[in-house]
């Protein structure tokens, strides 16, 4: 029988659900209303039935599609393998879209009406909505009569474009799949689909190859990348591949490409381009490592433990401070002492800050819902991001990203949780963070961890009471739910129901939990006593260790700092003088050290030569001039001297981090470090230093 476009769009997403959609949630998907969506499911119901299934209604619930998991896995294959005689206008622009970004020479309206069996004037219309999709990658759309519509632009752009156009059509999970699964056929039957098309744009087996180089050097990057990030990685260098082979090349600046060798991914990606060009016997340019590079740079995630000591996070810990204070004034909740926010904020921005800077987009298939629920929210931070990054243009989907995390962090509370939850979703930081706090905000009584997609493999699923993703876990054997990251309430009282029929145990498994919780692995335990022992122990070197020094005398900043190492080397913080001081002053090298808009420089290190961690504070009566880590310049009158070990373990790295956080947290922190008396400060650095010992060993859950 006849499947409009729509009805198809709709039986997908229901049959992609294993739960109860809204109407309303179907018109947000489709962009179209609750009553086209009601006109069209009289339809879907006739093809369901057709195909030996129900379609239950629920009133105030939703719409869910029931009967055998086998038919509706066959009634799927059935669509997917459709031959599609219609296209809604989206999904004609994408095709059209991708038709001429593969493409080097113009192609006939003609043919593309043929290709889409609809007429040159619906073309005609769709490609203007193209030149607006293309116009944020500096791409331009040339229609000449007689001669046909081709894209101008650099290589670079196309392949962004390239990139977003599979990343933002490509059902995530389906793609993993396709990259970890060797890409099975799914049938002889010929495919005509979205997902076909686009991954026409890359040769499968290419995928394959290329997936496998880069999980074997994954371990070699500074951080970890989210599943969307690696995905977008994938693709970014299948289309390299694809495109060199075509002798398409990409030209880069030799100044910025001589800039891009001075970092960690520089050399990742050399050992990455080393194993292609093995593999399929081309030669990769420099220019190509470069943008493979720009990739790495701007990949979406980084690890939850951040470093504040490390080259640019200060400067972006700033920035988001700022953002914090901002939006916290705005909204007259105070959000500036939560951690979690500050750390989840420093690791986002760093990277989108480099992606925005780049012009390289992001997508956030997110975006409308974000827009629809937490309108009031969206608002201030698009303003805050006006304020803050007044030089920059933020996409909305950052934005959304942001939005987020302050939204996780709203939602947030400390009761104790009970009942273990794994939380699986690949869409980053935010939105996992983002399902567990409203999970915990809903449903009292839950303690949940975040997994990756790649990862839940490795996981004992055991030993969790609850699995709960936002995306279909193809071949998993447990019991799980699939809910949005935003969580609806329907979903909500879904899996409060799914707790309670998970509550009713035998009375002989019930005997087997109680025993389990009362039984201590002494391997866990004895870990947890470590951690502990060195957060007692960092906190007690610095705070033991701290001091206030006045500088008198008009000096140079390396005499100053020279005297500062000296008296270091006297309390055996440090081993040697010299090499520590040509450490900062390589330090200082790199980038400015004065934080901007204050009088104060943070110059840090971390050395062979350092024996413990220290942090020291010292005012000048004569002002220095100074470049700031924005490369303004400042009149700085104190050196805040906060020195490491080269080799620190995780928990050592944190209090100093929070130290350099509480700096910067507002303007009376800042100002009692720009002003402040010596007692004052000892003080102030003790508080915190007992909040992070109270959190960390004594509250910890």
């Amino acid at each position: 029988m006849y499947i409009s476009a729509r009805e198809r769009k709709i039986l997908e997403l229901l049959l992609n659900n294993r739960e109860e959609t809204t109407v309303k949630d179907i018109a947000i998907e489709l962009d179209v209303s609750p009553r086209t969506i009601h006109r069209d499911l009289k339809g879907v119901e006739e093809i369901v039935i057709e195909h030996g299934l129900g379609l239950q209604r629920k009133s105030g619930i939703g719409i869910q599609v029931i009967g055998d998991d086998e038919v509706k896995e066959r009634l799927k294959l059935y669509l997917f393998n459709l031959s599609h005689n219609e296209y809604t206008p989206e999904e004609r622009q994408t095709i059209i879209l991708s038709a001429l970004l593969v493409t080097a020479e113009p192609v006939k309206l003609v043919s593309l009406a043929n290709d889409l069996n609809v007429t040159i004037a619906t073309v005609s219309h769709d490609l203007n909505k193209v030149e607006e999709r293309i116009e944020p990658f500096s791409l331009n759309l040339l229609r000449k009569r007689g001669y046909g519509v081709e894209i101008n632009g650099s290589e670079s752009a196309k392949r962004k474009a390239m990139s977003k156009l599979i990343v933002d059509n490509l059902d995530e999970f389906e793609f993993i799949s396709s990259i970890k699964e060797n890409i099975q056929k799914r049938s002889v039957q010929t495919v005509d689909t979205i997902t076909d098309r686009l991954l026409g744009l890359v040769d499968k087996q290419k995928l394959l190859i290329i997936e496998k180089q880069i999980d074997e050097i994954k371990r070699d990057l500074p951080y970890s990348i989210a599943d969307s990030a690696y995905i977008g990685l994938v693709v970014h260098l299948a289309l390299a591949i694809e495109r060199i082979q075509q002798g398409e090349d990409i030209n880069y600046d030799e100044d910025y490409l001589i800039s891009l060798k001075q970092t960690k991914e520089f050399k990742v990606a050399e050992k990455i381009v080393s194993g292609l060009e093995e593999v399929f016997r081309i030669e990769i340019s420099q220019g190509e490592i470069g943008y493979i590079t720009m990739h790495l740079m701007g990949a979406k995630l980084r690890n939850d433990h951040y470093d504040l000591l490390e080259d640019a996070n200060l400067h972006v810990g700033i920035l988001a401070k700022n953002l914090i204070r901002y939006v916290s004034t705005e909204i007259n909740y105070d959000l500036k002492a939560n951690t979690s926010l500050f750390q989840g904020l420093v690791a986002h921005l760093r990277p989108a800050l480099y992606r925005i800077r780049q012009n390289m987009g992001i997508s956030n298939p997110l975006l409308y819902k974000i827009e629809h629920d937490y309108m009031d929210l969206f608002l201030i931070l698009e303003k805050a991001v006006k304020e803050i990054f007044p030089d920059l243009h933020v996409p909305k989907e950052e934005i959304g990203f942001l939005v987020m995390h302050f939204a996780s962090a709203l939602l947030n509370n400390d009761e104790v949780r009970e009942q273990k939850t794994l939380v699986v979703c690949s869409s980053g930081i935010g939105t996992s963070k983002m399902l567990s706090t409203k999970l915990q905000q809903e449903i009292p009584g839950l303690k949940t961890v975040n997994a990756s997609l790649f990862d839940i493999a490795a996981i004992d699923v055991e030993e969790f009471d609850v699995i709960i993703s936002t995306i279909p876990l193809k071949n998993f054997k447990e019991d799980y739910l699939v809910v949005s990251p935003l969580l609806s309430d329907e979903e909500v009282n879904k899996i409060k129901r799914f707790l309670l029929e998970k509550k009713h145990f035998t009375g002989k498994e019930k005997q087997k939990l109680e025993f389990k919780r009362r039984q201590v692995n002494s391997g866990d335990f004895l870990q947890t006593i470590e951690k502990s022992k060195n957060y007692s122990t960092a906190i007690y070197q610095i705070l033991n260790g701290f001091s206030f020094s006045s500088i008198e005398d008009s000096v140079p900043l390396v005499t100053a700092l020279k005297n500062a190492c000296a008296v270091l080397h006297r309390k055996n913080v440090v081993g040697d003088t010299q090499g520590v001081l040509t450490e900062l002053l390589k330090r200082e090298e790199l980038g400015g050290l004065g934080i901007p808009g204050t009088s104060l420089a943070l110059y840090h290190t971390r050395s062979t030569q350092i024996l413990m961690p220290s942090f020291t504070i010292y005012r000048l009566n004569h002002p220095l001039t100074i470049k700031a880590m924005d490369d303004s310049f400042v009149e700085m009158n104190t050196i805040l001297l906060m020195l490491s070990p080269e080799k620190i373990n995780e928990e050592t790295l944190e209090v100093l981090s929070g130290i350099s956080s509480l700096i910067i947290r507002d303007s009376q922190s800042i100002e009692h470090f720009q002003s402040g008396q010596e007692q004052d400060l000892v003080n102030i650095l003790a508080t915190e230093l007992e909040t992070i010992y109270e959190t960390k060993v004594i509250n910890k859950e």
